[in-house]
């Protein structure tokens, strides 16, 4: 995929890129966010109905070949799994088509996100990185994260919202950012994020369960399950109502709305030369596959460009 040509757009990739440089370091081969991950394949299997929603390849065919990829949040590959700016956690999947086609979904375990354009997102970054978090008996006050958070009521409810940790990847639920326009065969158009299931059921430790566990507690755990029998998730879509904004990605839709069952992931391997085939692969928040388009969510095509030009970055190290 090539670079986009826009130059305000690559500036302010790189802005962000350097920005979560400054918050967790220099870590050559590793992504600058989510950077402690590992990679399982599996099969992707749809639904019969959902052929009604979108036309996609994948939601057609029987089966798909899938990657996926769990990871912890920030950029810092040795994080504690313990640690709670662990959260929220990375689920990407990616639907390998034909050679050289794919289509991906990227979601985290917290529905939401802090800012709804790029410009205000790296404000967010530039603030964090300027706040010495990391000494809290600095007597400065307010620090420039506080200010920011102050002045971004939306923004403010993300940092707050809980994140507790899982008990396992397998154990979480993990949601789309951002809407996407699903369209089937009839032309029909309908909005709606992606929710990511886990079959075992949704389970969380209390900050006490947490801290007694290991620092690799999640992907020792991962590596052990998936021995034992094969890790399944649902893949359902949340619709929009007539109304509800789809181009916002800090804006939650009422637990109400109508939920579409996509398919089924039924995850079966780890990969073999795991950390070589990290940092390799570049996912993408943009679908790009007929059936199923981007919405006008500012954050989609700064979001793409950042893990195209981090990738790239990656890949050379």
């Amino acid at each position: 995929m090539p670079l986009p040509t826009d130059e305000k757009l690559l500036a302010l990739s790189g802005d962000v890129i350097e920005q979560f440089d400054a918050i967790f370091g220099m870590h050559p081969g590793f992504r600058p966010a989510h950077a402690k991950g590992a990679l399982l394949t599996g099969t992707f299997m749809p639904y019969v109905a959902a052929a009604a929603l979108t036309r996609a390849p994948h939601v057609l065919r029987e089966s798909t070949p899938v990657t996926v990829r769990f990871s912890n949040s920030t950029g810092v590959p040795l994080i504690p799994d313990n640690d709670p700016n662990a959260n929220p956690r990375g689920m990407a999947i990616r639907f390998h088509l034909a050679e050289h086609s794919h289509t991906d979904i990227l979601g985290q375990s917290t529905d939401g996100f802090p800012t709804r354009t790029g410009a205000e997102f790296l404000e967010f970054l530039t603030a964090l990185a300027a706040s010495d978090l990391a000494a809290p008996s600095d007597p400065a006050h307010p620090k420039p994260i506080e200010v920011y958070l102050g002045g971004h009521p939306k923004a403010l409810a993300f940092v707050q919202a809980p994140k507790p940790a899982p008990s396992s990847f397998a154990r979480e639920a993990y949601f789309g950012v951002t809407a996407m326009a699903f369209i089937n065969q009839s032309g029909i158009r309908q909005f709606g994020r992606y929710r990511i299931v886990p079959e075992a059921g949704v389970e969380h430790l209390d900050d006490a369960a947490t801290a007694a566990k290991n620092a690799n507690y999640l992907f020792d755990e991962l590596k052990a399950r998936v021995v034992t029998g094969p890790i399944a998730f649902r893949v359902l879509v949340q619709l929009a109502n007539v109304g509800d904004v789809v181009d916002d990605a800090t804006v939650h839709w009422p637990n109400d709305r109508k939920e579409v069952e996509l398919g089924r992931l039924s995850l079966t391997a780890v990969v073999a030369e795991d950390a070589n085939e990290q940092k390799k692969i570049i996912f993408d928040p943009i679908p790009r596959v007929d059936g199923i388009e981007a919405s006008n969510d500012p954050l989609l095509e700064l979001r793409a460009a950042i893990y195209l030009i981090s990738g790239r970055r990656r890949r050379s190290a």
